[in-house]
């Protein structure tokens, strides 16, 4: 039991935390509660596609403090995504809209993908087992019986 105890507390240990503060917290739940669900929504710019919520990065410490202060200041949901948007620029939606700006956030991992598999098939159709080779002709056959006559005598 004490094992399970154990394991139980490393995993958790383990898990990723939230990484907003106590201090970053603000005092209004219905506006805490707007704050995290912004939160969630929007990437840290130095993280691979982690939620500014449960990242420890400085900048996105900032963009948590920058997302309170807007609501703070009675901004609305809308009004704090299109300040972070213009702000640091599509690439900060961990879901940005399709448009032509945007198309490389959503083509470019099929189209990795795609090549990746092009260049596979290229390679397999390249790598053909090699053709069974021609018989031996008479006379090389008879050269070969009496290579291995000899090497027997």
């Amino acid at each position: 039991m004490r094992r399970l105890v154990r394991v139980a507390a490393l995993l958790l240990a383990c898990s990723p935390a939230f990484a907003t503060e106590p201090s970053e917290m603000l005092k209004d739940p219905a506006l805490e509660a707007r704050a995290r669900e912004i939160g969630r929504a929007l990437r840290c710019v130095v993280c691979q596609n982690q939620a500014i919520d449960d990242s420890n990065a400085e900048v996105a410490r900032d963009m948590r403090r920058a997302v309170r202060e807007r609501l703070a200041a009675g901004d609305r949901d809308e009004a704090v995504m299109a300040f972070m948007t213009a702000r640091y620029g599509d690439y900060v939606l961990l879901k940005p809209p399709f448009k032509p700006g945007t198309l490389v956030l959503w083509l470019g991992g099929p189209l990795v993908l795609l090549l990746a598999g092009g260049a596979l098939l290229l390679a397999a159709r390249k790598r053909r087992a090699p053709e069974p080779p021609a018989p031996l002709s008479e006379e090389e056959r008879a050269r070969v019986d009496a290579l291995l006559r000899r090497d027997d005598a």
